[in-house]
């Protein structure tokens, strides 16, 4: 919201400059956003009166004009501008003066001398037209200082409004803030109740009571719509940011500005019988002020008369009843419309109007017949005329309960002590009403704060009144201790370092996501929708981490980023109550970065499972299985300790060409939980005796997998085998077709001796028995 700071300091005016009245104003909850200039500074300017102007001797295009500058006897000032006329008041700019980007001096203009500018309201830095002299009212005082007679010495203050807080949405609301913040007198203009002097009315029907609680209505004969808006009427309209139009417009406009209650006048001799609040009927529409056609649904709340639909209820009237030059007789209409009934309507529509911003976030219904008075004075004392009588349709209102504010926990909550009797200073201040009682205050909210309802509200109040930045800083009395930290579970933050070790960059992506990610990843996924989504492509909760994966791989390809290393650890929502926490993490391009030391290689499922594996701390289990997302030649299932933990594989072909990309990323999606747990660390001696090698060599069948022989080996191992590892996979020449040869290496040792020969054989030779016996593996010849 905008208005000039001249508005509000001529209802309530604090000894405080406006660098101070800004920061108190904020410091209260109500944000000043921007503080800016009415017009920019220039100095020496003055209100002028043309007395001749005559054509320049040696220029077609010049006028040479004797001006009246409030001197004893006028001077001649050359001027090109085509308005330039006897008679006209325009600023004049003196020799000396100092304008936006140009200083003025007396100088000879094709040999006429000159002793000053006439200026128009580009060379002032105003807004308007600028091709011509800015023209002035003929009762503009000749002489005096410009940027004094237009109060161009103003400051515009925007205040960043929360939703709450709709009653401080006009100058009476934002008078009462100021006022219950610094404790100056508001003083507010005087409304007293016109008299009537004609008894014409308009039938006025609610049938949409709960939409319309309260409507009001009032008609004006015999006013002189083409009346000029007063200047001070006018300039606090502009300040506010609202063009002056039409007289009643105008003052309509100017009561929402000063007491929050949009207002509407209808050319009474334009509606067809009374009026109607009512809900809008399948196929009306209503040409808007604007121009626009809009067409209504049923759920809109609208004004009619026996034609059909003239006003769009608490958003924008017809085209078709507004008030032009020629009206001459009026019907005023105030209302109080429910937020419900008003909310996302308008913007339904493409439209954002003042007067829907209010009635969403509500409109005081306790001043609703207060603005109808106001803008029938002003409308009598500008534009003339006769008023009737106010027509009143009302029902039941919203109801203010009181709330018990209890004093120790005012105190317990601000974390302060603030006295009793300012917090009920504040409190009526802000128009409630207040009764104390010994160890509380029973408070109730006035009709214009719709945002109080329970305590904590009231505390809310009391602590903003007092003053953010009086709460002093106090460090905290609780003490601090160390934390138990379990050694059998690395801590998040760990994971994500040793990733960073392994040459991975984190990422942060929405937990919002495209269902048809979901489902192109897993077509059995079932993702959570959103009652309230941001946006169509982000409606649904992940049940994976790889489509945030694969949609950052994208934008760095997008960006010439040829490789990429990523993870990001956070939740999936599998439903409202299974939302386990995952890592996952995409590899793709070169292993290493680009250099000259050996050659370039893709990165393969092996280098994200040793990855994976130096994460865990031990070797891990691959199974063969089949996920939809991952090729199934190319993937596996992961275990740890006898249980699945996740996948990891290269993505799907047809995923690939889906997410256009060039080639396929390999993903892996464990259980960081699961993938977190460590073995205590034990101590154990170094062995001072040798360590024993054997090679061995099995032939299987060829999709038996590796993992299997291994599981099996490591079973049946004696206590002093070491290791078992894979160390060749071979197919080919001297192997059958459907069969491969894997060379294990085992290592033996024992800490209190040397191992005999027999020992070692003996323990090989119960390796190639369980290997014979489970996988039905040979040693190969």
């Amino acid at each position: 919201m905008q208005f000039p700071e001249s508005w509000l300091r001529s209802l309530v005016n604090p000894a405080l400059d406006t660098a101070q009245l800004a920061h108190a104003v904020t410091m209260a909850g109500l944000e000043v956003e921007a503080l800016t200039p009415a017009a920019p500074p220039f100095n020496n300017v003055v209100v002028a009166e043309i007395l001749s102007a005559e054509k320049h001797p040696d220029a077609d295009r010049l006028r040479v004009c004797q001006v009246d500058v409030g001197e004893v006897s006028p001077v001649t000032i050359v001027c090109g501008a085509p308005n330039a006329a006897a008679g006209l008041k325009v600023p004049c700019a003196r020799p000396g003066a100092k304008l936006p980007g140009i200083e003025i001096k007396v100088a000879k203009v094709r040999g006429v001398e000159s002793f000053g500018m006439l200026c128009s309201t580009k060379e002032l830095g105003l807004e308007g037209a600028a091709d011509g002299l800015m023209v002035l009212d003929a009762d503009a005082p000749v002489g005096e200082d410009f940027r004094s007679w237009l109060n161009l010495d103003d400051t515009l203050i925007t205040l960043k409004l929360t939703p709450n807080r709709a009653d401080c949405l006009s100058m009476q609301g934002l008078a009462r803030e100021v006022g219950a913040i610094t404790g100056a007198e508001v003083r507010l203009p005087q409304i007293d109740g016109v008299a009537e002097r004609i008894q014409d009315t308009v039938a006025v029907q609610v049938s949409a009571a709960d939409a319309c609680p309260l409507y009001l209505g009032r008609v004006v004969r015999g006013i002189n719509a083409q009346a000029t808006t007063p200047r001070w009427m006018a300039e606090r309209l502009e300040r506010s940011g609202i063009r002056p139009l039409l007289a009643p417009v105008d003052i309509t406009n100017y009561v929402l500005l000063e007491l929050g209650q949009p207002m509407h006048a209808f050319a009474l001799s334009r509606l067809n019988g009374g009026v109607e609040v009512r809900q809008a009927r399948p196929g009306e529409t209503l040409e808007l002020l604007n121009g626009q056609t809009a067409e209504l649904a049923p759920d809109m709340l609208v004004i009619a008369d026996a034609s059909g639909p003239v006003a769009l209820a608490g958003i924008m009237g017809g085209l078709p009843t507004s008030v032009e030059r020629v009206t001459v007789d009026v019907f005023l209409e105030a209302a109080f419309f429910a937020p419900a009934a008003i909310a996302g309507r308008a913007r339904r529509l493409g439209l954002s109007t003042d007067s829907s911003h209010r009635f969403e976030r509500g409109v005081d219904f306790g001043t609703t017949r207060q603005a109808m008075e106001r803008a029938t004075q002003l409308l009598l004392e500008i534009c003339g005329g006769q008023a009737g009588p106010i027509t009143e349709a009302a029902a039941a209102l919203p109801r203010r309960e009181p709330i018990t504010l209890r004093l120790a926990r005012l105190k317990r909550v601000a974390g302060v002590e603030l006295d009793a009797d300012e917090v009920v200073r504040g409190l009526v201040a802000l128009g409630a009403q207040v009764e104390r009682q010994e160890d509380r205050l029973i408070v109730t909210p006035p009709s214009f704060r719709f945002d109080l309802t329970i305590e904590e509200d009231l505390i809310e109040e009391a602590v903003r009144l007092f003053g953010y930045d009086n709460i002093p800083a106090q460090p905290p009395a609780a003490p601090s201790r160390m934390l138990p930290q379990d050694e059998t579970v690395l801590a998040e933050d760990t994971l994500r370092q040793m990733l960073v070790d392994l040459d991975y960059q984190e990422v942060i992506t929405y937990s919002f996501v495209d269902p048809a990610w979901e489902t192109a990843l897993d077509a059995d996924a079932r993702p959570l929708p959103l009652a309230n989504p941001l946006a169509s492509q982000l409606s649904a909760m992940r049940t994976t981490l790889w489509g945030g994966l694969i949609e950052t791989l994208r934008h760095n390809l997008n960006r010439q980023q040829a490789r990429v290393r990523i993870f990001e650890l956070g939740r999936v929502y599998r439903s409202q109550t299974e939302q386990p926490m995952k890592l996952g993490g995409l590899i793709y391009g070169d292993v290493q970065p680009e250099q000259w030391g050996g050659a370039a290689r893709r990165v393969d499922f092996f280098d994200l499972k040793g990855d994976l594996e130096q994460l865990a701390g031990h070797a891990l289990e691959s199974r063969r299985g089949v996920h939809p997302a991952l090729h199934p030649g190319q993937s596996a299932e992961v275990w740890a300790d006898g249980r699945a933990i996740g996948w990891i594989g290269a993505l799907h072909p047809r995923l690939v060409q889906g997410f256009d990309l060039p080639a396929a990323p390999v993903l892996f999606e464990p259980d960081s939980q699961v993938l977190a747990q460590r073995r205590l660390p034990r101590h154990a001696t170094l062995s001072r005796f040798p360590q024993v090698r054997r090679y061995l060599a099995f032939v299987l069948d060829l999709h038996t997998p590796a993992g299997e022989l291994l599981a099996v080996l490591r079973e049946a191992a004696a206590d002093g085998v070491r290791a078992i590892d894979v160390f060749d996979d071979y197919r080919g020449k001297g192997v059958a077709e459907n069969q491969k040869s894997l060379a294990i290496r085992v290592v033996m040792q024992d800490t209190e001796r040397t191992l005999t020969d027999q020992e070692v054989e003996d323990a090989v030779q119960k390796l190639v028995s369980a290997a014979l016996r489970q996988c039905n593996a040979s040693l190969r010849a």
